[in-house]
């Protein structure tokens, strides 16, 4: 497929976002990006804490979090437990609390604590892995990456921009596909469109610009359409 029809696409997700407000909300990423003014650090920490958790409730124990810590030598020294009762309302907070701990040490001592802005330095750190990593670049320094979530790899599926089954290979897919101009917004127009059209489960698809080239759609409507006149 040419490169074309992406920023199209794009486009088409940002018109319908826009004309419906009352679906539109940040996405936890952006609204972290936003608030602490790319701070490199606090958008690590909060994409680990991010795995696995809604926005809403990540929003909430970043601001927690870094209300009481804010730096990584504030995490890399603090006491575990005092960590796991700030963020004990997100999954797996046991786990999350001991890996951002290991990765605020590993930064003080070998990056001089500064977050690397490079992909195999990020990949170094325990549990980032390529969306952790990718979302730093894109978030903290402003490098082009696409950071494939569920999200957008279930969109790039229903729209027929790849045929994957795993997240990573749909990040092989897009970074053929998509220029590298557009793959700093790709992330955050797909999320925030899987999260209020494009849902996992019953997506609004009346206010959907894109019905016309989604597999779910054709599927789901088009064939109970034709069934239904026939």
């Amino acid at each position: 497929m040419p490169r074309q029809p992406i920023s199209n696409i794009l486009k088409k997700m940002e018109g319908v976002l826009s004309r419906e407000k009352k679906l539109h909300r940040l996405t936890a990423l952006r609204g972290l990006q936003m608030e602490e003014q790319d701070d490199p650090f606090k958008i690590l920490i909060g994409t680990i804490l991010s795995a696995r958790t809604r926005d809403e409730n990540t929003t909430k124990v970043i601001k927690k979090l870094f209300a009481r810590f804010s730096t990584p030598n504030d995490i890399a020294s603090a006491d575990i437990d005092e960590i796991k009762k700030l963020i004990r309302s997100i999954g797996f907070y046991n786990v999350k609390a001991e890996r951002i701990k290991q990765v605020s040490q590993i930064i003080v001592s070998k990056f001089g604590s500064q977050v690397p802005d490079d992909i195999d330095s990020l990949l170094e750190l325990p549990g980032v892995g390529r969306k952790t990593a990718n979302c730093v670049l894109v978030y903290a320094f402003n490098k082009p990456a696409i950071p494939v979530d569920v999200h957008v790899h279930r969109i790039s599926n229903r729209l027929g921009l790849v045929n994957t089954k795993t997240v990573k290979q749909t990040e092989i897919e897009l970074n053929k596909l998509v220029d590298r101009r557009l793959w700093t917004k790709v992330n955050n127009t797909f999320v925030m469109y899987g999260q209020n059209v494009c849902l996992p489960v019953r997506p609004i698809c009346t206010i959907c610009s894109l019905k016309e080239r989604c597999k779910y759609y054709n599927y789901n409507y088009s064939s109970n359409q034709r069934a239904f006149s026939s």
